[in-house]
């Protein structure tokens, strides 16, 4: 999925993810653990778009999901070069916290420079494995 600046970019984001996990068999999940997962995804690709909005110039550039039946990978680029780092949970301050539950959902998430920009990304394992 292709972005044009921030407006909206949150909802578009989960909305495109949600068709693409409706597609794949995500959803609707069948169990509490597969919805769970599904639930997580979202709130990650939630936390990855707002990001590119609050810190990168233009916000983000692209949303892509990739599964290939053991994991899923999401990855939003931008056009910022700068990184994004886990900073230390202040108690008291707000916001600040979207990488602090990446890191505590995703199986494994980091960033890659990518086109004078990068790319965040995240995996988690599929709720799905040997049922695809």
């Amino acid at each position: 999925m292709l972005f044009v600046g921030c407006g909206g970019a949150v909802r578009r984001g989960r909305d495109f993810s949600e068709d693409v996990l409706r597609s794949w068999g995500w959803l609707p999940a069948a169990g509490d653990e597969e919805r769970a997962v599904a639930e997580d995804v979202l709130l990650m690709v939630s936390e990855l778009v707002t990001n590119a909005c609050l810190h990168a110039p233009g916000g983000p550039r692209e949303l892509r999901l990739r599964w290939d039946g053991l994991r899923l990978r999401v990855e939003v680029s931008d056009g910022s070069p700068e990184l994004p780092t886990l900073r230390p949970a202040g108690s008291g301050r707000p916001g600040g916290h979207g990488l602090r539950v990446v890191h505590t959902l995703a199986g494994a998430w980091g960033s890659t420079p990518e086109d004078g920009g990068k790319q965040v990304w995240l995996e988690v394992p599929s709720p799905l494995t040997g049922r695809y």
